[in-house]
């Protein structure tokens, strides 16, 4: 969240010591000696070291009364808020808990103890305090626009839209709220109403976070050219590894490949501990079929994540659409290969490695070892079924193939190649009609396997698009 609740919603520590004294109910029922003069003078003294910024001082007399006074509304809030203000959160939350039973019925309380309950990573019962807070008093702008910080936070971007505009009916004309709800209603997909809400900030031009939404905006609204040239404003207002990331990604997101590169290796030079910069380049020069270059971007990848599945499968497309000699960085596929013997993908992909015309022998059993993983974890993987018959032909056991190559069509009828070598396997065996079938279905499957590519891209870049930090 942008914003400081701790600072911003809360009632005031000089406004708590005019509650010392009038605040009623609660005190003067619990405890009659707040009438006396030394409590209140003792709170008094509390509350000129905090405005003076002396959090220390205030904080010992607090405790002081504390002890000696428990069961006291404003001592309780202001010794839990000053707590917040030193960051010391946990102590804060039994005192802000116990302010919350003192006064249920202070929305401004139960927002105190939700920025606290925030600030300790538990959402959902800062939202549940929140919502209390708005219902006690809908028209607090402050607790509003925390409640719509939160919403957003769950995912609920129609809920926040609507606790932003009710902040806004409260406290009309706030860029910064104007900036809420139309971040509200982009993430749910409201576009229109987002741009009035920009339209009212003066500015904007100038404005990075602005310049992102309405790039966002213009995405939505299926105007490409006009996205990117907020995209890139808003770095050139705000160079940010968010900003940047958004620029890249609206290149990526419509595959023009040539402009998201440059994009993305800025980005990963200017923040090199951005994971999902560095994938978005190297999806980035995958697209735009420079799998060499991809090839050590996915390698980093995986060496630093070694057990993810998506960075070995981009590595083992990549390693298997380059020539031998661009290879050197395919170690890190074949090592997570042998540690993730489940993973059938990742083991075809480093036997198709292999099995290049150098392969060796030891090549060809190392391939071999990997083959039969994959056909043990995954038996219906065309790929896999396909990668052993292509051994079988290596090594002249034509025969042999056959039974791995049906299997593959089967599982897979459009695989072109699979047809290929079958029909060759075919044409040993004197099964000359079927062999003249089996490269028929290979010519009709040819352009299949482009847009299987283009198919797996698409879905590489969507994967990319939605990345997180």
């Amino acid at each position: 969240m942008r914003k400081s609740w701790s600072a911003a919603n809360r009632v005031s520590i000089r406004t708590l010591a005019i509650l010392f004294v009038s605040i009623g109910n609660c005190i003067a029922q619990t405890q009659p000696q707040i009438a006396h003069p030394t409590p209140e003078s003792e709170f008094q003294a509390a509350m000129t070291a905090e405005d003076q910024g002396d959090l220390e001082r205030a904080r010992s007399i607090l405790v002081a009364l504390h002890r000696s006074h428990p069961g006291l509304f404003a001592v309780d809030e202001s010794l839990g808020l000053i707590y917040v203000a030193q960051e010391r959160y946990r102590e804060a939350l039994p005192l802000l808990q116990c302010a919350v039973h003192e006064q249920p019925s202070s929305d401004v309380a139960h927002s105190n103890l939700g920025a606290d309950l925030f600030k300790m990573r538990k959402p959902k019962e800062a939202l549940d305090e929140f919502t209390t807070a708005a219902r006690l008093n809908p028209k607090n702008a402050m607790t509003q626009q925390g409640l719509g910080e939160l919403w957003l936070d769950d995912g609920q971007p129609r809920r926040a839209a609507e606790a932003f505009g009710a902040a806004l009916d409260a406290k009309p004309n706030d860029p910064d709220l104007e900036m809420d709800l139309a971040t509200a209603l982009v993430a749910s997909g409201n576009f229109d109403k987002a741009k009035a809400a920009l339209d009212k900030v003066d500015g904007v031009e100038m404005l990075a976070d602005a310049q992102a939404l309405l790039g966002q905006i213009e995405e939505g609204r299926g105007n490409p050219v006009e996205a990117a040239r907020h995209f890139d404003r808003a770095v050139q207002l705000e160079p940010s590894e968010s900003n940047m990331w958004m620029l890249g990604v609206e290149y990526l997101r419509h595959w023009t490949f040539d402009s998201a590169i440059p994009e993305f290796q800025a980005g990963s030079e200017r923040f090199p501990a951005s994971l999902r910069m560095k994938l978005g380049l190297g999806a980035a020069y995958f697209g735009g079929e420079k799998y060499g270059e991809s090839i050590p971007v996915f390698a980093g990848l995986l060496d630093v994540d070694k057990d993810n599945a998506l960075y070995a499968e981009l590595l083992g497309l990549a390693c298997n659409a380059v020539t031998e000699s661009a290879k050197s960085k395919c170690t890190s596929l074949l090592a997570y290969a042998d540690a993730h013997p489940r993973d059938a993908k990742a083991s075809s992909y480093a036997a198709a490695m292999l099995l290049t015309e150098t392969a060796d022998e030891h090549r060809i059993e190392e391939a071999r070892k990997l083959l039969k993983n994959a056909l043990v974890a995954a038996p219906n993987f065309a790929n896999a079924q396909y990668e052993m018959g292509l051994l079988k032909q290596g090594e002249g056991d034509w025969k042999g193939s056959e039974v791995n190559l049906e299997r593959a069509v089967s599982l897979k009828p459009d695989l072109a190649q699979a047809h290929y070598r079958l029909a060759l396997a075919y044409w040993r065996s004197d099964r000359k009609q079927q062999a003249e079938e089996q490269m028929a279905l290979q010519r009709q499957y040819a352009q299949q396997e482009q847009k299987d590519l283009d198919r797996r891209l698409h879905e590489i870049t969507v994967f990319v698009v939605d990345a997180k930090k």
